[in-house]
């Protein structure tokens, strides 16, 4: 760690129907992570509520954006001086259904908010029969000590145009809060897509998932060239990387990928 680097930490924990309990954990790993020089921390997706398998009680628990959960990261991101980034159950508007939410919050507020937009109608699942999807709208980005940060969630790690419309707004980090289901081959299938997502954009990638048994675990950051600077195996636990935000220009000179490319991303 030098005084030049940046601090990303992912923080993995297993969010539950007890919003207290989630808020109590993730206040610890919060503490945990700024205590090793973290300025940015990720923590799953759901982070607000989760229950498996999904019912009526999943609208029951959803919050506003200035509702008791965000409140409450503000009020942690401030005290720490840092900026929190989890996941939300929002309310959506016909009462049924939720948006599956992330949020940035600093001590100031949010910072920026993005909703799923790749529903996990997979794998035997069926997310869309509790969230509704997100709408296509340019990336909310946000920015720490240079480095820009930009939103993604879970089952949208599969599909590579989302990050690439990150890097397209110029991102250097790319934040994934995860519940990366747990079955056979899906712990490679979460370690190569972040790896992936991280080499053909020529930026860093951080995940946070859930543990086992729900999640794979392995939340990791991972940098430009696919190589994993900080991780956490299948425990309750947070792992600092401390980001060089010279890495990027330097892989970029030698990998040009993004200059190169004669494709660009446009809405389905």
């Amino acid at each position: 760690m030098t005084h030049d680097t940046v601090g990303v930490a992912v923080a993995q924990f297993a969010p539950s129907a007890a919003k207290q309990s989630n808020l109590d954990a993730l206040a610890d790993l919060a503490r945990t992570a700024a205590a090793r020089g973290a300025r940015v921390i990720v923590f799953p997706e759901y982070s607000s509520y989760f229950v498996d398998p999904f019912d009526l009680s999943l609208a029951e628990n959803a919050e506003d954006l200035d509702g008791p959960f965000a409140t409450a990261l503000r009020t942690l991101a401030g005290d720490l001086d840092v900026v929190l980034v989890a996941g939300l159950v929002e309310r959506a508007d016909d009462g049924r259904r939720v948006r599956n939410a992330v949020i940035a919050v600093g001590g100031d507020g949010i910072r920026a908010v993005y909703r799923k937009l790749h529903l996990y109608d997979a794998f035997g699942q069926r997310e869309s029969d509790w969230v509704a999807p997100g709408e296509i709208a340019p990336p909310e980005t946000f920015e720490v000590e240079g480095l820009r940060f930009g939103l993604m969630t879970c089952y949208d790690l599969r599909f590579p145009e989302v990050a690439r419309t990150l890097a397209d707004a110029r991102v250097d980090v790319a934040l994934v809060p995860a519940e990366w289901v747990r079955g056979p081959l899906k712990e490679h299938h979460w370690t190569t897509l972040l790896t992936a997502r991280a080499i053909e954009n020529t930026f860093f990638v951080a995940g946070a998932d859930h543990p086992p048994p729900l999640g794979v675990g392995h939340s990791m950051v991972v940098d430009p060239q696919g190589v994993p600077l900080a991780t956490v195996g299948t425990a309750t636990d947070v792992s600092v990387a401390h980001i060089d935000p010279g890495a990027i220009a330097r892989v970029r000179r030698v990998n040009p990928a993004l200059d190169l490319r004669r494709f660009r991303v446009t809405p389905r």
